[in-house]
């Protein structure tokens, strides 16, 4: 089985995945989103665990109700020392360079990996470590906020290999990386 590494994520038009003060609540620009299948559960059955940044597990993990995910989540972090005991058993932490990170979670049987966080996203990038990125655009300009992406060292083709619209309102693009 092969390593893989994927990102599902929404963004504003202008490519904000959160606001200035890391807030959400444009995601539910058209409400009637939640109720149709975008795609996420499809996705999320295709993958291993997920491994986000210590900013985007703070923001998932103060979300009411049950926990969210349904497979393992890493968070990568060098200064978080525990989880919530709630989340013991669900969510690991994992700390080093993005390769000693990789090593670990690869070695605990886990290949394909759901990339979420801004930075983290980014950082896989830097080091051309995204297979394939799955972006919603929710049709509204935030101005500001938190991008998806970052500086590069260098440049990196991706394929379009579907587009969908939903409610004629909002776009996904499931891009995959040229090698």
């Amino acid at each position: 089985m092969g390593q893989k590494n994927s990102v599902f994520i929404a963004t504003s038009l202008d490519g904000f995945i959160a606001g200035k003060n890391n807030e959400l609540g444009w995601l539910s620009t058209f409400p009637e989103i939640d109720h149709i299948d975008t795609g996420f559960e499809g996705f999320t059955s295709q993958v291993d665990a997920l491994l986000m940044g210590r900013n985007t597990f703070k923001i998932v993990e103060a979300f009411e109700g049950e926990w969210f995910y349904k497979k393992p989540v890493f968070v990568w972090s060098n200064s978080m020392k525990e989880v919530p005991d709630r989340l013991h058993d669900k969510v690991f932490l994992v700390k080093g360079t993005i390769h000693e990170v990789l090593d670990k979670v690869h070695s605990m049987g886990f290949q394909k990996l759901y990339i979420d966080g801004g930075k983290t996203i980014q950082t896989f990038l830097q080091e051309d470590l995204i297979d394939e990125m799955i972006i919603t655009t929710i049709p509204v300009l935030l101005g500001s906020g938190i991008p998806l992406f970052g500086d590069l060292p260098k440049k990196l083709v991706f394929e379009c290999i579907r587009s969908t619209r939903f409610l004629d309102k909002v776009v996904q693009n499931h891009f995959v990386r040229s090698r």
